[in-house]
């Protein structure tokens, strides 16, 4: 199975949208990816993104186990350029809560 880019609906493409940018590395570097259209509106309707990565932001990127990544999407494209989006594994997932 490919990671997962949970991005916006929105494909502005040629303004440097955020989730367009992310999209475009891993189709750069020829990563296999599907696609999860998020809510438009974040707030109170992202509620996978939130429960997996502390934020309403997009985008994000699920590994197939499950384990989510999240930062900013200049951050996360110079990452997969690079080849290290599997060292990002897990990065972004909210820790589960302690049970102190």
């Amino acid at each position: 199975m490919p990671v997962r880019l949970h991005r916006c609906r929105w494909t502005w493409y040629r303004f440097r949208h955020p989730c367009w940018t992310v999209q475009e590395a891993l189709d750069d570097e020829g990563v296999e990816y599907e696609i999860v259209a998020a809510p438009t509106f974040p707030r109170g309707r992202r509620t996978e993104v939130i429960e997996h990565t502390g934020q309403h932001f997009l985008p994000a990127i699920e590994f197939e186990d499950g384990a989510w990544y999240r930062e900013d999407s200049t951050a996360m494209a110079t990452a997969i350029r690079a080849g290290r989006l599997h060292e990002k594994h897990g990065l972004g997932e909210t820790p589960p809560p302690s049970s102190a």
